[in-house]
């Protein structure tokens, strides 16, 4: 009994040796990890918290290797397979545009891209509305790759940057009011606007008058 005991204690100090080992190689190079064989998950979450793509050359790493992989970076996430929702939501979170390399996300991951980069919509096919919604609210601009967006997102992308009308096609009206009360100058980029536009955008600022050849505008932006 005493000498199975013994040898238990031994196997268990040998393998504590090798771990930290295992650890102090690592923490000198990251890229030996490539080179151990069966790494502890002590050692692989101490590579990949320095250089996440060190997943690569790990074997079905556990969902907390995986996570401190892609907390480092998320592009990494190309490199794990069927990562879970979880995971994907941290690789979005630390950078929007990794849901590029992940299949068919969620729409709960991808409002997280677009929260944490509202342009990371361009990777998404096919956004709902609310997708969309959120992305122009966080960067108007970002409506350039949006197919068809609705007047709703439309609204909304020129209510955050009014100079985003460049990119909508055949505004309304009411875009177009939206787009010059929230800078007036952009009325240079509306073409044939109405009196009731060129109204509004000398109102909200008069330097606008130099684009305008209404004489109601004209006026009031003299006056």
């Amino acid at each position: 009994m005493i000498l199975k005991e013994n040898k238990m204690n031994l196997c268990s100090k040998k393998k504590t040796f090798i771990e930290m080992a295992q650890l102090v190689i690592v923490q000198k190079d990251v890229h030996a990890i490539q080179h151990i064989k069966e790494p502890s998950e002590e050692a692989q979450l101490a590579a990949v918290r320095r250089d996440g793509y060190i997943i690569q050359y790990i074997k079905e790493p556990s969902e907390e290797v995986q996570l401190a992989a892609v907390g480092q970076n998320g592009y990494v996430i190309i490199h794990i397979k069927e990562p879970s929702e979880k995971v994907q939501l941290a690789a979005v979170n630390q950078i929007g545009g990794s849901i590029g390399y992940i299949k068919e996300p969620s729409e709960k991951v991808q409002l997280a891209a677009v929260n944490q980069i509202g342009s990371s919509i361009a990777y998404i096919k096919e956004p709902s509305e609310k997708i969309q919604l959120a992305a122009v609210e966080k960067n108007g601009y970002v409506i350039q790759y949006i197919k068809e967006p609705s007047e709703k997102v439309q609204l909304a992308a020129v209510g955050q940057n009014g100079y985003v009308i460049k990119h909508i096609k055949d505004p309304s009206e009411e875009v177009k009011l939206a787009a010059v009360g929230q800078d007036g100058l952009v009325i240079q980029y509306i073409e044939n606007p109405s009196e009731e536009v060129q109204l509004a955008a000398v109102r909200q600022n008069a330097l606008a008058v130099a684009f305008v050849n209404s004489l109601a505008a004209i006026d009031h932006a003299m006056l």
